[in-house]
């Protein structure tokens, strides 16, 4: 179970806008994709969360751009759980070029009762699949390094 999630990608011609380089909303869609594909890496499917009626939401995303990606790029995009409260999640996010920070991101994630949409207690056994890991863990040092 990956504390630290990395996938990487190749970004395509469609995700460049009029100025030539990643619009601002593919950043967005790779966010959700690179979360929901931790979660499964950690046992937690899409499939899973729908069989239990319950699911994530967001309250609210954070994007700090520090240089622009390109058609053609190869990056890395790291995720993790930097905190867990009883209804919500907050997951960081690292955009990479080779070496190169491009992106940093935070989403808060709630979690709710699908039919009712209200916030609901994250269960224990969810929970314990994923570690929140603080900004000064090692291990993200490390990360940020391979």
């Amino acid at each position: 179970m990956p504390r630290i999630f990395r996938q990487e990608l190749i970004v395509s011609a469609d995700a460049i806008d009029e100025f030539r380089h990643v619009n601002n909303q593919r950043y967005i869609a790779w966010m959700q994709e690179v979360a929901t594909a931790h979660s499964a890496a950690n046992g937690w499917p899409m499939e899973r969360y729908l069989g239990i009626g319950a699911a994530w939401v967001v309250r609210s995303h954070f994007i700090e751009y520090l240089r622009p990606a390109f058609a053609g790029d190869a990056l890395d995009i790291d995720t993790w759980a930097s905190s867990l409260a009883l209804r919500e999640v907050t997951r960081k996010y690292r955009f990479r070029r080779a070496d190169q920070l491009l992106a940093r991101a935070e989403t808060k994630w709630v979690y709710v009762d699908i039919k009712s949409g209200r916030p609901k207690r994250i269960p224990e056994e969810l929970l314990a699949s994923f570690v929140a890991l603080p900004d000064d863990d090692p291990e993200l040092a490390a990360a940020n390094q391979q």
